[in-house]
């Protein structure tokens, strides 16, 4: 794409649908001229310089990387209009193309009836299935396994209910055994399963999940905020597939969320939240003396707890599902690109004398810890630390991140490891862009040097 000339063309489409209004006087208290504003877009533009290089693949840190070019062309040129989703007398054509853009979504899962929308992010959405489920299990709390995002501690308190970490295996993933000894004592009323964990990107049992409903009653909670899309890979062949049976399972989640600003091409902010029953919207209801008077249909803020939502956000993944839908073929491409490049790095480790791969990857993130010569806690922690900083400051800089781990969960999968410390830091990369595909070798042979010391 030509983003210079689309951008061009964004501009030039909002000014011709602007002169269909005829024209009006600007009001001089908002005239900038141009050579202040050149001085202050130059300072703007150097400080935005102290950043990491998200769009490119020798950055391997976080969940990070730039919007696809047509989102950042839809968005901006719904931006000019800066419509607001909360309402269709804020964004008639914007709450459309959210409606479309969240059936999409739906459908990716394999939801028959849904009730959904976009959010600002995973936390809100998390919050938004975590109030419904407060309401429908009223004074029952919530379960989540100890690796699940943090949002679910957090938002529990915010919602006044109790919240119950539950142990994980030593793969990460929720314990059954323990959630179930949990759900015998009737306390909870909602488990929240996790797609694709941000530490590791492990994917808990969810195909588990409709017999623990079937004999405790409780809800269930997918959060797929940074896995869900891996969903399109379910049964694919070649070396990205993955088993069908914790995703195909999803469907039968009471709700899910799901992330479009981590591998659905979106600029942040951008969740969104999918409720299987619609009768669910009956928990919004709330009256507005001065919105909802332009039409009898439903408006998106009648379903949501957030007010003002960005309209752009709606059009910006509207556009990018339109050319790369989340199908398979579409946006699957994408992630099957991040998931060879996450199995290609643990070939590479696992041969490599220097690191050590921790545990084999689900998704696209990749955990691994130098070799020292003693091989203690201490060390390796000592160690990862020095690689992330030398990383990031060298002259061909590597950019990856780390994840503390308890020294329980590190010698219960590396036993020869020494105790001498309650945990470690290890070295964790995500290869979210399909990019690293093709760079993975160069990534890992700059790991290993750092590891040389």
């Amino acid at each position: 794409m030509d983003l210079n000339g689309w951008l061009a063309a964004a501009l030039a489409s909002n000014a011709d649908w602007a002169k269909t209004f005829g024209p009006y006087q600007a009001h001089p208290a908002l005239a900038v001229d141009d050579d202040r504003f050149a001085a202050a877009f130059e300072v703007f533009t150097e400080r935005l310089k102290d950043n990491y290089p998200f769009f490119h693949p020798r950055y391997a840190g976080q969940m990070l990387k730039p919007p696809h070019p047509a989102a950042v062309v839809g968005y901006l040129t719904a931006m000019l209009i800066n419509p607001n989703n909360h309402a269709l007398d804020g964004g008639p054509a914007t709450a459309e193309m959210e409606r479309e853009a969240v059936q999409q979504l739906a459908t990716m899962f394999g939801y028959d009836t849904h009730l959904g929308h976009l959010t600002t992010s995973g936390t809100i959405a998390n919050l938004e299935a975590l109030f419904v489920a407060r309401e429908l299990h009223p004074g029952k709390g919530v379960a989540y396994s100890t690796e699940a995002h943090y949002t679910h501690g957090r938002m529990c308190g915010v919602l006044g209910v109790e919240g119950h970490p539950v142990p994980v295996d030593d793969l990460g993933r929720i314990d059954l055994d323990a959630l179930e000894s949990l759900l015998r004592t009737g306390t909870v009323g909602t488990v929240v399963l996790t797609a694709g964990t941000t530490g590791l990107g492990a994917v808990e049992p969810i195909h588990e999940a409709p017999a623990l409903r079937e004999r405790y009653g409780v809800r269930i909670h997918v959060d797929a905020a940074y896995g869900g899309f891996f969903t399109l890979l379910a049964g694919a062949e070649g070396p990205e597939g993955l088993p069908e049976e914790p995703w195909r399972a999803i469907a039968e989640a009471d709700s899910i969320v799901v992330d479009p600003h981590k591998h659905g091409l979106q600029p942040y902010g951008c969740g969104a939240v999918l409720f299987r029953d619609p009768s669910v919207g009956r928990f919004y209801l709330h009256d507005s003396p001065y919105t909802y008077f332009t039409s009898e249909e439903l408006h998106l803020g009648e379903i949501s707890l957030e007010c003002s939502r960005a309209g752009a956000a709606a059009a910006a993944l509207w556009l990018t599902f339109q050319l790369i839908p989340p199908t398979r073929e579409g946006l699957g491409q994408s992630l099957a690109a991040g998931r060879r490049a996450a199995l290609r790095w643990a070939e590479l480790i696992e041969a490599s004398e220097h690191v050590e791969l921790y545990q084999a990857p689900e998704l696209d993130i990749v955990s691994y810890f130098p070799v020292t010569e003693a091989g203690t806690l201490s060390q390796i922690d000592a160690s990862s630390a020095r690689i992330l900083r030398e990383g990031m400051s060298d002259d061909d800089p590597v950019f990856v991140s780390t994840l503390r781990l308890g020294a329980d969960r590190l010698t219960a999968l590396h036993p020869k490891l020494v105790r001498d410390a309650d945990g470690a830091r290890i070295l964790r990369s995500v290869l979210m862009k399909p990019e690293s595909e093709s760079y993975v070798d160069q990534l890992h042979a700059r790991l290993e040097r750092l590891a040389r010391g």
